[in-house]
């Protein structure tokens, strides 16, 4: 047994780590723009805070539900290149009809953004709230289609394993986009103040240069101009196109499960009042940084596993997946610990205590975020066993756990704690917790029984 772990454990937790660190801190680097705006706002005051907390949780649920989508290009090309090492055409095919597909989703997910005010009203938000939400997110609505499309491309250079250009542009994308928010929000560089609508449109603006970025770099960098990507972009592949949505819309479902039952978790805080919301949007802002982590390592855990299911290489299938699970065990301890030992200096980037009510809210904070800390293992677990299995191909099942796991035991607990019991806020974040508590043993469980068949 010494001996089979030495021979396989090291080169695979380096082709792992190799791969996933760049995706991870690209993953940083976009969380890092919601919460740029998130900090921003915050110094504005607690009410746009509150305000942006809806606004922002609305389209963060379009954006990952259209990411979940597009990822399907990823397990596709490492599969393609798994069995052929130089399937241009084929690799050609799919992100092609991906970016055609980002473009077909974004229409109705348009039409529902911009109907923001009517939809939080409907989820029994205040009206001044709600109305001020729509601020931010119109203008923010129009970097949908730019920002999944940089995720086409990056799952293009992903699974060629060459994920370092997505971070670089993810990071000039971030610091453009703190220097524009900072601008727009307060009025300054020669900007005119244009508070929460001024985020939204620095978040857009951001988005755009991210695509446009990552458009330069597939087209010029030798490694990958030869797949000739946006050549006769416009002709039709409705067979490629079926079957990314085939593939895709199980993910997108799946990953829309986890989002909506946390912005849904924010419409529940907003029914209990302005500063359990304004709280949840810093707790939740900390927690969304951490999950990058995990979300990077399932992102190189499906292009692993795919590429040895596409070379018909059953032990570099459990192999990829072992490793991608251990190391993610050992970082979520690590998030774990830092979010209980540094909770307080973590919420005073967001928020100072210098009044009474914001002393409220800061309180709360710091608790949800003692709940944070308990469910990282969860988080980083339910993750990567979904991102193992789409690099199987084995997306509609995993839907199905999520369903069970995230809306009857998540919701169906933090309703009865926070409204049935009384706990609060408190309550809505262990119902959180207990959700993706259960999605993480069925996901594991799940992988582990495919490897077994295998």
């Amino acid at each position: 047994m010494g001996r089979e772990t030495q021979h396989w454990w090291w080169p695979e937790v380096r082709a792992m780590v190799a791969l996933a660190y760049p995706l991870v801190l690209t993953n940083l680097a976009q969380a890092l723009i919601a919460t740029t705006d998130v900090v921003l706002l915050g110094w504005a005051g607690a009410d746009k805070l509150a305000a942006a907390a809806l606004g922002v949780n609305l389209f963060t649920a379009c954006v990952f539900f259209g990411t979940g989508l597009v990822t399907a290009a990823a397990p596709m090309i490492a599969r393609a290149l798994g069995e052929r090492s130089h399937a241009v055409r084929d690799v050609q095919r799919t992100v092609r009809q991906s970016l055609w597909v980002a473009a077909t989703l974004c229409v109705p997910m348009w039409l529902l953004l911009w109907q923001a005010e009517p939809i939080l009203l409907l989820f029994g938000q205040e009206p001044a709230l709600a109305h001020a939400a729509v601020r931010l997110v119109h203008p923010m609505m129009f970097g949908l289609l730019p920002l999944l499309g940089y995720y086409v491309l990056r799952s293009f250079v992903s699974a060629l394993e060459r994920p370092v250009w997505a971070f670089v542009v993810g990071v000039i994308a971030v610091l453009l986009n703190a220097v524009l928010n900072f601008g727009l929000i307060f009025g300054h560089f020669g900007l005119p103040a244009l508070g929460l609508f001024g985020a939204g449109l620095g978040s857009a603006l951001s988005n755009l240069f991210m695509f446009v970025g990552m458009a330069v770099v597939v087209t010029r960098h030798r490694r990958f101009r030869r797949y000739r990507l946006f050549g006769n972009w416009w002709r039709s592949d409705w067979q490629r196109y079926a079957a990314i949505w085939r593939l895709g819309l199980p993910i997108a479902v799946t990953i829309g499960l986890e989002v909506t039952i946390f912005n849904c978790a924010v419409f529940l805080m907003g029914l209990l009042g302005a500063a359990e919301l304004a709280a949840h949007a810093v707790a939740i802002q900390l927690a969304a940084l951490c999950f990058m982590i995990p979300l990077g390592l399932a992102q190189a855990a499906t292009v692993r596993v795919g590429l040895a299911y596409g070379r018909g290489d059953a032990a570099g299938v459990s192999h990829a997946g072992r490793a991608a699970l251990g190391i993610t065990m050992a970082v979520m301890a690590c998030t774990a610990t830092i979010l209980t030992l540094f909770r307080h200096q973590l919420v005073a980037l967001f928020l100072a205590s210098t009044t009474p009510a914001e002393a409220h809210v800061v309180a709360l904070a710091l608790s949800f975020l003692v709940v944070a800390a308990l469910f990282q293992f969860f988080d980083g677990a339910q993750a990567v066993g979904a991102g193992m299995l789409r690099g199987l191909h084995d997306t509609f099942v995993p839907m199905l756990l999520a369903l069970v796991g995230y809306w009857v035991v998540g919701l169906g607990t933090a309703v009865v704690l926070a409204f049935w019991l009384h706990w609060g806020g408190v309550g809505v974040w262990i119902g959180l917790a207990a959700g993706l508590g259960t999605v993480a043993v069925l996901m594991v469980a799940r992988w582990g029984m495919r490897t077994r068949l295998s």
